[in-house]
């Protein structure tokens, strides 16, 4: 009997970790799918970048969307997967429109042969810069306002011809529900939460804390460098930081299964965010966050540019993706 019964537990092990490596499996592509394909107008210092030119979306405006796999990229191994802002400036200067890049793929490429983080590749969403902040601005942060403040931004916003058509939620639904479908057709992927991650700069800091915040199933780190915390132009009784925090306070994912990193320079508009720095510390330390799993670093004399986050792009990423 005790035979029998230990032959029951062995087999019924072993088809729970089949199911679970099912799970993993790649799915066959779709009829209607995007193809990726390989595009070489950029330089790289390593890797291999692919390209969608208009991603197809009922969400979202279609832009460029792009894939960078590491040299090594292989279809007998799995990777964990990066979803990045603000593709266009990610990496090769010569083609930004500032001539500088955050140099993802020598970071991305050193620390993996370091061993420093896992295996991933990187999902590069362009933005289309006049809707930029339509489409990052925290959606629902707004709705913490007292509708008195609403109705003054609305009525600036007007004045100075600028739209509050917010689109975040819409793209987050994007990366959701039609991109990341696609890339893990496409690309040997884990699908789950641990090795799905989110990064960007500046408004793509707020987007990406947003996403962690509204889609905590999916994505299990968000790095938001030099996040914009005032929300629109710096200017004083600004009322938004106020009501993204607010929305964070209610939102925040369980710490137990989520990372969050965050961070600030001292100049150019970065001089703007160490004020709010002791507001973000204790908003995570009431929800149970530590070290271990949040950051908000300070960097004294860097500015709000491509080239001081490319000088720091491994801490994030370290945190964030550490093997």
């Amino acid at each position: 009997m005790y035979k029998y019964g230990l032959l029951l537990f062995l087999v019924f092990t072993f088809l729970v970790s089949c199911k679970g490596k099912e799970t993993e499996k790649q799915q066959p592509l779709q009829e209607n799918d995007p193809i990726f394909q390989p595009y070489e107008a950029l330089v790289l210092s390593s890797g291999k970048l692919l390209r969608v030119d208009n991603f197809p979306s009922k969400f979202i405006t279609p832009r460029p969307v792009d894939i960078w796999l590491p040299n090594n990229y292989s279809q007998d191994n799995v990777y964990s997967v990066l979803y990045m802002h603000d593709g266009q400036s990610l990496f090769d200067a010569t083609a930004t429109w500032n001539k500088q890049e955050w140099k993802v793929d020598e970071w991305a490429t050193l620390l993996m042969n370091e061993q420093a983080t896992v295996n991933f590749i990187v999902v590069a969403t362009h933005n289309i810069p006049d809707i930029r902040w339509q489409d990052y601005f925290p959606q629902k942060a707004f709705d913490y306002l007292p509708n008195k403040e609403q109705d003054s931004l609305r009525a600036a916003a007007k004045a100075n011809n600028f739209s509050l058509e917010f689109k975040a939620d819409d793209y987050l639904k994007f990366l959701v529900e039609e991109l990341k479908p696609v890339v893990d057709r496409t690309f040997s992927t884990h699908k789950d939460r641990a090795n799905t991650f989110v990064a960007g700069s500046s408004m793509g800091g707020l987007i990406s804390m947003y996403a962690m915040c509204e889609y905590p199933e999916v994505f299990g780190g968000a790095g938001c460098i030099s996040t914009h915390w005032p929300g629109l132009m710096p200017a004083e009784h600004n009322p938004l930081p106020e009501a993204i925090f607010a929305y964070m306070n209610d939102h925040l994912p369980d710490p137990n299964n989520h990372r969050f990193y965050f961070d600030y320079g001292t100049e150019t508009l970065d001089a703007h965010y160490p004020q709010y720095a002791s507001d973000v510390d204790a908003i995570f330390h009431q929800k149970g966050y530590t070290d271990v799993n949040f950051k908000n670093l300070k960097f004294e004399g860097e500015n709000h540019s491509e080239s001081s986050w490319q000088k720091r792009l491994d801490v994030p990423f370290t945190f964030l993706m550490k093997r």
